[in-house]
């Protein structure tokens, strides 16, 4: 679609001295201007997921001057973050994802306001966390996300920038279920579309489930921890959501509304697919019902469960880990849920490796049996963000499943510090 679409953000307030010297190099250029610069201390722009894509997104949202930018992440920096989040450094690791991004922001540009959502986006706090942005920035790394943030945004009439990196292989676009369009009422629209009301200026556009009606079979797109990703590709594709962001804040150019953007690291080649929303389906209105519904839809995890959901703390200290190690009583399982090539760096002894992929993507009833119900399981990582979603699939089915905060660097450490009992 390259019909040109109107700004999204009215100009905010005449630009100050300083940040007409800031901005200078934007002010010269046509299209952005002293307006769009204004429009963009305007905006205000929410990035889901500072990992991969939100950190150089993030890092040039903030350069460009969005006024006020919000942070999904309920994860922290773990090491094996660093060879492409380049948003974080090693004095960040074991540091909250949303603290480390939003020092580095800080750093770039000290006007910036940023807003920290250190929570993991469900049915429950999707729509107030999107509520009150202009654009969504989808950096997400799991389907159930990229559904729930496409739903959401549909619900809420908000314009989501996409991106997905697997590999040497990325992909971004603009997904919009009612664009403004820069043309008055009486001009066609694309694709002979109608307004949705009279005078309005809009008209049904694209949307994530337009394009990806059905989410890939369990399995089928492994994430970064099993399938591997080239680094510097993240900051190409990252780089070019923040530029689809400006332009839908300024108006500037044409985005990728209606385009499929494909990027090839391998060859260095970019194509582009023409996507086109389905007109036999029915606008997204309300979020999927039930807390695991969108989990359920991807076919990661069942609807409902027999089994009496366990209830109590999730997270255990390292410390606390420890000394359950060291009770007297029934020893806990000791279940690390790491990939075999993280295992072989830092052993953990006495533990049962197996991956996490194996309990979240597919059926995880095999997995899920082998655990005893007898005991505490203790889930490990290398920080805690896998073991965390681990152990909610298996505290679902009625498992004692406690995830270690910090993972195994933190449980070796507190071992050698607990006395022995």
């Amino acid at each position: 679609m390259t019909t040109p679409l109107a700004p999204l953000v009215a100009p905010g307030p005449e630009l100050t001295t300083a940040e007409l010297e800031r901005y200078a190099r934007h002010l010269a250029l046509p299209g952005v201007g002293p307006e769009g610069q204004r429009r963009l201390a305007a905006a205000r722009v929410l990035v889901v997921g500072a990992g991969g894509l939100g950190s150089p997104a993030l890092l040039y949202l903030a350069a460009a001057g969005v006024g006020t930018i919000g942070i999904v992440d309920d994860d922290v920096v773990d090491t094996s973050n660093l060879q492409r989040q380049v948003i974080h450094g090693g004095p960040d690791v074991g540091r909250r994802k949303v603290d480390s991004a939003h020092d580095a922001i800080a750093d770039v540009n000290p006007h910036v306001r940023v807003v920290e959502h250190a929570v993991r986006l469900d049915v429950d706090t999707a729509l107030d966390v999107l509520r009150g942005y202009d654009v969504v920035l989808d950096g997400a790394d799991n389907f159930p996300t990229r559904y729930l943030v496409s739903d959401a945004a549909e619900v809420l009439g908000l314009p989501v920038v996409w991106g997905s990196i697997y590999r040497f292989q990325g992909q971004v676009s603009v997904f919009w279920g009612a664009p403004r369009f820069a043309l008055p009422d009486d001009v066609p629209r694309p694709g002979g579309a109608a307004p949705d009301g009279p005078g309005d200026g809009e008209a049904r556009g694209v949307t994530y489930r337009d394009v990806f009606p059905v989410p890939p079979p369990p399995g089928a797109a492994p994430d970064c921890a099993t399938g591997g990703v080239f680094g510097a590709m993240c900051g190409t594709v990252g780089s070019v959501m923040a530029t689809e962001a400006i332009k839908l804040v300024t108006g500037a150019g044409t985005t990728l509304l209606g385009r499929l953007a494909v990027y090839d690291a391998l060859d260095l080649s970019w194509r582009q697919l023409t996507v086109r929303a389905d007109p036999t389906r029915d606008p997204v209105t309300a979020l999927l019902p039930g807390d695991d519904a969108y989990a359920a839809f991807c076919g990661l995890a069942p609807a409902t469960s027999v089994a009496r959901p366990v209830t109590g703390e999730r997270d255990v200290t390292a410390r606390d880990a420890a000394a359950l190690l060291g009770d007297d009583g029934t020893a806990p399982y000791l279940l690390d849920v790491r990939e075999d090539w993280e295992a072989q760096v830092r052993p953990l002894p006495g533990s049962t490796l197996v991956p996490s992929g194996t309990f979240l993507t597919g059926d995880p009833a095999a997995a899920l049996a082998d655990l005893p119900t007898d005991r505490p399981v203790l889930v490990l990582c290398a920080v805690g963000g896998r073991s965390a979603r681990v152990a909610d699939v298996a505290r679902a089915a009625g498992i004692d499943a406690r995830s270690v905060v910090g993972g195994v660097p933190a449980l070796l450490d507190a071992l050698e510090t607990t006395p022995a009992t």
